[in-house]
């Protein structure tokens, strides 16, 4: 299962009552961090998430509202104790500006490892099962999206393991993935397992125009978070400009991806009710919801 934890859903400046961009995914005691907006310590505190065992960090881009909390951040994780290293990803310009950010933080107790990418790129990150894919996208500077595919093991079938003379004792051992040498022969993990059965996928984008190969992309999401800088479309020449989506655009995208659910998030902070616009984005795309800070959502496998 994945837990996803929506800690921010501002752009662009704080307001009072919207913390900036971020999110938390939580996977076996894994913590993926996009995005470290003013406030996102503060949203982590509130929601109880902790801090030590963030394990990998995930920037879209680098403008300020994704990026100014993590000076405080990583001084904050080093506090609680952590000396295990940590993994920044980001796009082009990744690691000048976060050698530039810890000038506040010079001395931390771990390390820090960073992967910059300059383009779209599969399996760039794997956490046990989950594999971190990256897409880049269309905004003012380099950008990136991300999508988190949580795969699911097939199920062990004795009947196939028995039609394929594999011996009892090597079950096991073949369906954790082991492929085996056994007097003579060789055994893989296909002789005693079944179909494959379908997995779990979250899809974040934001700051972006929204390009084609969003769909492919996000194609089959359980969640897909996406922004909606605007909510009505009367601001398509402001989203144009900026590099930014409509509530409309993003539904369109869902639609066409053929997502189970869309978050709205992102938000413009002239846009005081977003709510207000939901029906922009429901007209096209029935299942979606407007983005709130600590809205949270735990994924289960389908049977």
């Amino acid at each position: 299962m994945l837990n996803i934890t929506l800690l921010g859903c501002g752009g662009s400046l704080p307001t009072p009552n919207r913390f900036l961009t971020s999110l938390l995914i939580n996977y076996s005691g894994y913590k993926i961090l996009l995005d470290c907006g003013e406030g996102t310590q503060v949203a982590m505190k509130i929601n109880k998430t902790g801090f030590k065992d963030i394990h990998l960090i995930c920037f879209t881009h680098f403008h300020a509202d994704h990026v100014l909390g993590l000076p405080g951040l990583l001084l904050t994780i080093a506090n609680s104790g952590r000396v295990e290293p940590l993994t920044i990803i980001g796009p082009k310009g990744c690691t000048e500006v976060i050698n530039c950010l810890r000038v506040l933080c010079p001395e931390l107790p771990y390390e820090i490892n960073i992967i910059e990418n300059i383009d779209s790129c599969e399996n760039v990150f794997s956490i046990k099962d989950l594999t971190v894919n990256i897409l880049s996208l269309q905004h003012t500077l380099p950008c990136n999206g991300y999508s988190f595919i949580l795969k699911r093991r097939a199920k062990f079938d004795a009947a196939k393991a028995i039609k394929n003379n594999v011996p009892k004792f090597l079950w096991s051992k073949l369906q954790k993935g082991q492929c085996i040498d056994y007097e003579g022969k060789t055994y893989s993990p296909s002789m005693v397992l079944g179909n494959e059965r379908q997995g779990l996928k979250v899809t974040y984008i934001t700051d972006t125009r929204p390009i084609d190969d969003i769909i492919p992309f996000a194609f089959n999401s359980n969640l897909f978070i996406c922004e909606g800088m605007y909510g009505d479309d009367s601001y398509l020449d402001k989203a144009l400009s900026n590099k930014h989506m409509l509530f409309s655009e993003a539904a369109n995208l869902a639609l066409n991806a053929k997502v189970q659910e869309l978050w709205l998030t992102h938000f413009s902070p002239g846009l005081a009710n977003p709510e207000d616009y939901i029906e922009r984005a429901r007209g096209i795309f029935n299942n979606t919801e407007i983005g709130k800070d600590g809205m949270a959502k735990t994924l289960f496998f389908s049977e």
